[in-house]
């Protein structure tokens, strides 16, 4: 053996420090130490720290206090890569607190830094913790941008493909984020980050997988990214992960991703040609695919698509690999390829993601041309199918989808044959809001311009329900219930059961509703409901009128539009438009029209169909009464009113004190009650003065014998005067009876008083205007020719009215004092027509109308300025002699036909004179 050698240990230099071991306790200490030149003490102070700041969100504040994150921010960017390393594992967890963010955020060098250290030179944990970095900065606005702007997306796509999962899940959790921005969006194409992103859906961790789901479906709400996807088949791998069950919990994203592509006609050509919308739709409803379909879609058409050319491709490859193999491999691929049983294949999908299938559908269908493909691939039967499951979201959902389906008119009767108006109709009755809803939308759709659907729901028991659901708390049931009652009263056997199970009083409550959207729907469906008299009569006495006159003040145009229609209805009825006019509704509609912003033909109209109905207000407001107005007995002229002026009954204007205008004549022509009854009383008198007459001399002896005996029994009883003596008692009850009988006549009396105060207003009758008409039916109607007819009822009414009045004496025709004078025998300010002996234009031109009326002579009545009225009738110029009579029917061929003429009727100065309307006469008679 040989001898032991010692070692010579050389001491360390004189210009070297001795190696000093230091243990802190204190986190001050170590933030100096990452000031040291030494690299080494840099990197263990850095993994210190970063052990410190993992522990507690309060460790990462007090180290931001002692200015750490500065150093580690300069150390990140540091020549030794284990120094960068722990900065960057430190600065990564600090990210996790905000004021830190809000630090980093103002320094510029931030996020350079990072970008860098996703480098692929840079080791895994580097792009691990500067992703995760990434990742918690880019929770703000600007972050974004930033990183954005110093190019790091496309570093974050190369973390995807990193075989480490912690890379992977903060690189797809960083970009995730940043596709919220538009910009980043079209970055991740150009940088071919879609594919990396669908390659994450193979991945074994869940949450990785769901956060490529959120980036694809942040990334498929741009156009040209779906276009881009369609190409990587992503609509095949998404529904292929869908069918697996082990992923359901990922399943509703995956769908909404679904639910973006599908939004392109292009996507929903692509999924009919390979089948993937109807594997989707099985999935969705928990069936067996087709076997077609589970075979990779050889039943699909071919078109030259992409997804047919892989088809074909992989066949072919798979025919090549068997003939190589044999039959022992031929054997093992039939065993692998083969499908297990129908029953333990099929695991129900959750609610939520059946929910998001049919919101996909009803998204993707809001496009005709995608309805319409929607419908070849008969996917209103899964849409049918989710009506009856247990969950109300998954109803709400598909009913929604069955909706926007209606909107195709094929649609509609697909869902109807189909069954799938039961359904609806049974969750009309559901104690879910969201479920009522969406069936009344769906089923409002539905019966939109289709009869055979409407008839489907009076069969299926559906009316009543829906009258029923006009009371309901959720304003949007009502208004879509009120728009499937007003499609079915299109068809009149409808619209007549609904009226018996009592629609027209269901309607009043729901116009009360603040909501416009009711408000206008109700009102539309009053309209459809009201065309009735019995309904309007109904409508008038459940007090509808009253909310429905109050629409007319809304602020919305479709609620005032759909209330004057509603009124031009209920104004057919006279006691509806009289009714409608004490509520105020004439003079809303007045102020509507004098609106330059709310003016309307609806208001119009209904403006307009109130007049017709209440001529008297007609000829107030606008002084004119067509040809087609006739006058009835009640009508009464108040004179001219302006334009805003409250327009009072003739029961308002009679109970007035009696006052020095215009009075109010009204035509009444009916008899005079009292004197007919005073008539039948006197020829009673008669009859009975005849009858005495008559009587035999017997009876009038019989007569002085009765009055004989009168006189005796008076004489026996004075000449006995104790008889003639009362006691108290008697005395004090006939006195009693005495007032008993005076209480009870004045109680008569009050309630006689009372009785006749509450009594309705009966106008005054008119028995002079009847015989005026009587003589016009008898001797005028007769006559052979209008002309005449019209001449004869001209003179006619001058002679009742003072007789004819020479040109320039108008002014001396006294009128107004005889006029004043019926007002003073009346007590009232109301004046029957008839009772007007000296009239002058006024007068005269509305006897002639109210007469003409009653002999069928077409005339109108016009008003003008200062008490001027006229009549205006069409007649040919002349009337044809009897020679041209006789070949009236037998005119020249191609001889000129004339229109008829307007003429005025003179009923002043020449009674009977026909004035031509264009002529100066004409124009000098309608003024002064």
């Amino acid at each position: 053996m040989g001898k032991k050698v010692k070692k010579d240990e050389k001491p360390p230099p004189d210009d070297v420090f001795d190696t000093l071991l230091v243990e802190s306790r204190q986190a001050g200490t170590v933030v100096l130490m990452l000031s040291s030149p030494e690299e080494d003490v840099q990197s263990k102070a850095c993994e210190a720290i970063y052990k410190f700041v993992d522990k507690c969100d309060e460790n990462k504040k007090q180290l931001l206090d002692l200015n750490a994150v500065e150093h580690l921010l300069a150390l990140m960017q540091s020549e030794d890569k284990i120094v960068r390393r722990n900065a960057v594992m430190a600065v990564g967890v600090m990210t996790a607190h905000p004021d830190v963010r809000k630090y980093l955020r103002k320094q510029e060098a931030t996020i350079p830094a990072l970008v860098n250290l996703l480098a692929p030179e840079e080791d895994s944990v580097c792009h691990e913790f500067s992703a995760l970095a990434m990742s918690n900065m880019a929770t703000e606005f600007s972050s974004k941008a930033a990183i954005f702007e110093n190019g790091g997306v496309e570093p974050l796509v190369r973390c995807l493909l990193s075989h480490d999962p912690d890379v992977q899940k903060n690189g797809i959790e960083a970009i995730a984020l940043l596709l919220m921005d538009y910009q980043t969006r079209t970055a991740i194409r150009d940088v071919d980050g879609l594919a990396p992103m669908l390659e994450c859906l193979k991945s074994e961790y869940a949450v990785i997988q769901k956060l490529a789901l959120l980036a694809l479906e942040r990334a498929s709400q741009d156009g040209e990214n779906r276009s881009a996807l369609r190409e990587l088949e992503a609509m095949s791998r998404l529904i292929d992960f869908v069918a697996h069950p082990e992923c359901n919990d990922l399943h509703v994203m995956a769908v909404m991703v679904l639910s973006n592509l599908l939004e392109d006609l292009e996507s929903l050509e692509l999924v009919k040609e390979t089948g993937g919308l109807k594997r989707l739709v099985a999935v969705i409803t928990d069936q067996v695919p087709p076997e077609e379909e589970a075979k990779g879609g050889k039943g699909a058409p071919d078109k030259g698509g992409k997804g047919s050319r892989q088809a074909k491709k992989s066949a072919k490859d798979s025919a090549t690999s068997k003939n190589k193999q044999g039959s022992a491999a031929k054997k093992q691929e039939s065993a692998d390829s083969s499908e297990p049983p129908p029953g333990e294949a099929i695991i129900p999908t959750l609610p939520d993601v059946k929910m998001c299938a049919a919101k996909a559908i009803a998204r993707s269908a809001r496009s005709a041309e995608n309805r319409k493909i929607l419908h070849e691939q008969e996917t209103e039967k899964m849409l049918i199918h989710l009506l009856s499951h247990e969950s109300a979201e998954v109803q709400s959902s598909a009913a929604q989808a069955l909706a926007i389906m209606a909107e195709n008119l094929t649609s509609r009767d697909s869902i109807r044959e189909w069954d799938g108006l039961g359904p609806l109709i049974k969750m009309i009755s559901s104690e879910n809001s969201d479920v009522k809803e969406s069936a009344t939308l769906a089923l409002a759709n539905l019966t939109t311009a289709n009869s055979n659907n409407c008839t489907e729901i009076q069969n299926l028991n559906g009316i009543e329900p829906l009258i029923n659901c006009l009371a309901d708390g959720r304003e949007e049931a009502v208004a879509n219930s009120a728009c499937v009652l007003t499609n079915l009263a299109q068809i009149e056997v409808l619209r007549a059961d609904a009226q018996n199970k009592g629609v027209v009083r269901a309607l009043i409550e729901p116009l009360n509703s603040r909501n416009t959207t009711v408000q206008s729907k109700t009102a539309l469906a009053v309209a459809a409901y009201v065309c009735d008299a019995e309904s309007r009569e109904n409508f008038r006495l459940s007090d509808g009128l009253t909310p429905l006159v109050a629409l007319l003040r809304s602020g919305n145009d479709e609620v005032r539009r759909n209330a004057a229609w509603a009124i031009t209805v209920c104004a057919v009825d006279e006691p509806t438009a009289t009714e409608i006019c004490k509520l105020g509704g004439m003079e809303l509609l007045q102020e509507i029209q004098t609106s330059s912003t709310r003016k309307s033909p609806f208001a119009e109209a209904a403006l307009q169909k109130l007049l017709d109905s209440n001529l008297s207000a007609k000829y107030a407001l606008t002084g004119c009464l067509t040809s087609t107005n006739y006058i009835e007995n009640g009508f009464y002229d108040v004179g001219q009113l302006r334009p805003g002026t409250k327009f009072l009954t003739v029961e308002e204007y009679a109970k007035q004190d009696m006052n020095d205008k215009r009075p109010i004549i009204i035509v009444n022509a009916k008899p005079d009650p009292t004197v007919s009854q005073a008539q039948s009383q006197a020829e009673l008198d008669a009859k009975q003065e005849a009858s005495k007459t008559s009587v035999t001399g017997k009876s009038s002896r019989t007569g002085r014998d009765s009055k004989t005996i009168i006189r005796k029994d008076t004489f026996e009883h004075k000449k006995s005067p104790r008889g003639s003596k009362k006691t108290r008692k008697q005395q004090e009850r006939e006195e009693k009876q005495r007032e008993e009988e005076l209480q009870a006549q004045l109680q008569r009396e009050a309630e006689a008083i009372s009785a006749a105060e509450n009594k309705p207003y009966e106008a005054p009758c008119d028995s002079t205007l009847l015989k005026f008409i009587d003589e016009v039916v008898d001797k005028i109607q007769p006559l052979p020719t209008t002309r005449e007819q019209v001449k004869a009822l001209a003179t006619f009414v001058a002679d009742k009215m003072g007789g004819p009045i020479e040109r320039g004496q108008l002014s001396n025709f006294g009128w107004e004092l005889p006029l004043s004078q019926i007002k003073f025998e009346l007590k009232s300010n109301v004046v029957p027509l008839g009772k007007i002996k000296a009239g002058i234009h006024v007068h005269r031109a509305l006897l002639f109308k109210t007469l003409a009326d009653k002999i069928a002579v077409s005339c109108s009545l016009m008003r003008g300025e200062y008490n001027r009225a006229w009549n205006e009738v069409l007649l040919p110029e002349e009337d044809c002699s009897l020679e041209d009579s006789l070949f009236a029917y037998t005119p020249t061929p191609g001889a000129p036909k004339f229109p008829p003429k307007t003429f005025i009727v003179d009923l002043i100065h020449e009674p009977g004179n026909l004035l031509p309307f264009d002529t100066p006469e004409a124009q000098t008679y309608k003024k002064i």
